[in-house]
């Protein structure tokens, strides 16, 4: 059964079972690796993703659920507040790793949607599903502080 959906401004589809995560349609259908698999129970955010706006943990997200959906992976995140999301996690050199970042990245930018001016209760409990190995937390918050333009002592 086909799939279709909007990814990332372009139209996609997906010749198969509607079961099929969106994770695995993204990385081994569509060649879209941005989108880490961490975890496959919706615990540790790396997969997140974008569905209509609303930050979605793709490794539990059925294909068949997104028909006729918009779907933002971290490749096709851009705008005002995507940019000025990963302009910051360069700026404060986030990443140790690496693995975690485009699920946290696309959860910040869904924070900064919602909420342009967070507080750090908003973002600890917006980010707190997104595990970082590396623990770079403080940067991260950091990094969402910069980007939203909110002012106070660096951490």
């Amino acid at each position: 059964m086909a799939t279709t959906f909007d990814l990332n401004g372009k139209s996609a589809t997906f010749d198969g079972d509607p079961e099929t995560p969106l994770l695995w349609v993204l990385r081994d259908h569509l060649g879209l690796t941005g989108t880490k698999y961490g975890c496959g129970v919706a615990q540790c955010g790396a997969c997140t993703v974008h569905l209509d706006g609303k930050n979605r943990r793709s490794c539990v997200t059925p294909v068949g659920m997104v028909a006729g959906k918009h779907v933002t992976t971290i490749e096709g995140a851009s705008g005002k507040v995507a940019d000025a999301v990963k302009a910051a996690w360069v700026q404060i050199d986030v990443p140790q790793c690496g693995f975690c970042q485009s699920g946290q990245v696309m959860s910040a930018i869904g924070l900064l949607t919602a909420k342009p001016k967070p507080t750090d209760a908003d973002i600890d409990a917006a980010m707190a599903g997104n595990i970082c190995r590396c623990a770079t937390y403080v940067r991260i918050r950091q990094a969402i502080k910069d980007a939203a333009g909110v002012k106070g002592e660096r951490a």
